[in-house]
């Protein structure tokens, strides 16, 4: 039996695992399984908890799809959180290796719990804007590095976007060879920003702080808001700073949901032969 919990970052929910001592084998089929909201956990993926030799402690970060990604916004705070509420660390500012490099969280912490946390993202890395044909339509986005990839595109109201078709197909268009979380934003005043994301490997999520990041970087490079912007998703809101010092500040809440056992055997799902040889009733 695999010990978990759930929790969650404005909405944008994974399963954490202690793998400080001890990892599952197989991390991206477990993440594929304890996802599926249908028969697992249900989740917009896996993060592992691991030991480093870099920082305090090691993030490894895992779509719904299997596929590892580099960084996660959201779900770095709950890291923290996790860390904190554990006693696995005292520490009220703690750095956590990832993929996209070490980031800094500092706990907002109340009645002895980690409630949030504010996360140095690093610099963001802009690129030209391009021009994209998806789904008979020709849509421009600005390329932005948070340490993974995301293509912004600005527009007046990201409620009215079929995200599920032009979702998809920016993710796989052949603009972004190794696809790309897709963010569509809309500026409600300087300072304050609406977005809907969709992310490479899990979909539509409710929210996406890597994606809010690069929201902030690619708007404010372009003069449409100020640098210091509340960012609004459909789970909630994040307050995100671009400071003089060239990297983005994100602040958000970090939540548990709740702790249990996962049974993470063979899914006869992944095995169809196996199955056909079932005897007829």
């Amino acid at each position: 039996m695999l010990r978990f919990t759930k929790m969650h970052g404005i909405g944008n929910d994974y399963v954490f695992v202690d793998c400080t001592k001890e990892s599952p084998a197989d991390l991206p089929g477990l993440a594929r399984r304890i996802s599926d909201r249908h028969f697992g956990v249900g989740s917009d993926g896996l993060i592992c908890i691991c030991p480093s030799d870099r920082a305090d402690f090691r993030m490894r970060m895992f779509n719904a799809d299997g596929s590892e990604g580099a960084m996660c916004g959201n779900g770095i705070r709950c890291v923290g959180k996790f860390l904190y509420d554990r006693r696995m660390t005292e520490r009220t500012v703690l750095t956590v290796e990832t993929a996209a490099g070490v980031k800094e969280l500092r706990l907002r912490v109340e009645g002895g719990k980690a409630v949030g946390a504010t996360v140095d993202m690093g610099e963001p890395t802009l690129g030209k804007p391009l021009v994209v044909p998806i789904a008979g339509k020709e849509i421009t986005f600005t390329p932005v590095s948070m340490g993974n990839p995301h293509a912004v595109s600005l527009c007046p109201c990201p409620e009215d976007i079929n995200l599920a078709l032009l979702g998809p197909a920016a993710e796989h268009s052949p603009c972004f060879p190794g696809r790309v979380n897709v963010e569509f934003a809309a500026v409600e005043s300087p300072r304050r920003i609406r977005l809907r994301v969709w992310e490479r490997g899990s979909g539509e999520t409710l929210a996406c702080g890597t994606g809010a990041c690069a929201a902030l970087a690619a708007l404010a490079s372009q003069g449409l808001c100020e640098r210091e912007v509340t960012a609004v998703l459909p789970g909630g809101a994040l307050e995100v700073r671009w400071a003089d010092d060239g990297h983005i500040y994100m602040s958000g809440p970090a939540v548990t949901v709740f702790e249990g056992e996962y049974e993470h055997g063979t899914d006869e799902r992944e095995f169809p032969e196996a199955a056909r040889q079932l005897p007829l009733l």
